[in-house]
């Protein structure tokens, strides 16, 4: 099962050396998720790391930063959006609604089922799916190993998805809650969830 790191929204002071630390810990996937903030900064970001990390992150929004820093791909977070015209490369996807799901995974690498639990950080943001709609689609097909279940993502959760059929899972608040963004220095708490989390999901 693959684990997929999603940054917090908002940029913070250690967060280069805490996705370096993340990256030399085996992290294969990030996706660099900052919807409401100015793409400089998010270059300025990038600039911090190691350019042989870059190939292992997926960027949302900021499309042009795929090219720019020769990153994996690009997620698209709206079900309807398109690709953006003349892009060539890899290509994930948000999907809510399990009738778009078919669709979804012919022209995504992988699709992120969002909603699967209750948001760790969001109140607004609740499940939408019932167990038995999960069944369902896992016994059509539609959940798969292309689809990564994402939303209220714990550790404790990861072996009910996999045993669900799901190929990966999504981690955002369950990590980062380990850390205070304000007053933290040490990140090692960080570092130890994330391996508990990549000993869970092999």
């Amino acid at each position: 099962m693959k684990l997929v790191i999603m940054t917090r929204p908002t940029f913070f002071v250690e967060e280069d050396k805490i996705l370096d630390a993340l990256f030399n810990e085996g992290l294969d996937d990030l996706h660099l998720y900052k919807p409401d903030s100015s793409p400089v900064y998010l270059e300025r970001l990038l600039s911090l790391l190691p350019e042989d990390e870059y190939k292992r992150m997926t960027v949302h929004n900021h499309y042009y930063l795929k090219n720019e820093f020769k990153l994996g791909g690009i997620h698209i977070d709206d079900p309807l959006a398109e690709k953006p015209d003349g892009y060539k490369g890899n290509i994930t996807r948000t999907c809510t609604d399990l009738s778009q799901l078919k669709a979804m995974k012919k022209k995504s690498k992988y699709v992120f089922l969002k909603n699967i639990f209750d948001s760790v950080t969001d109140e607004s943001e609740t499940a939408t799916f019932s167990p038995l709609e999960l069944s369902e689609a896992t016994r059509k097909g539609l959940i798969d190993k292309h689809v990564y279940a994402m939303g209220g993502m714990t550790l404790d959760r990861i072996k009910t998805v996999k045993e669900m059929g799901f190929g990966g899972v999504v981690i955002c608040g369950d990590l980062w809650n380990r850390f205070d963004i304000h007053n933290g220095a040490d990140f090692r708490q960080i570092l130890s969830y994330f391996n508990q989390l990549r000993q869970a999901a092999r």
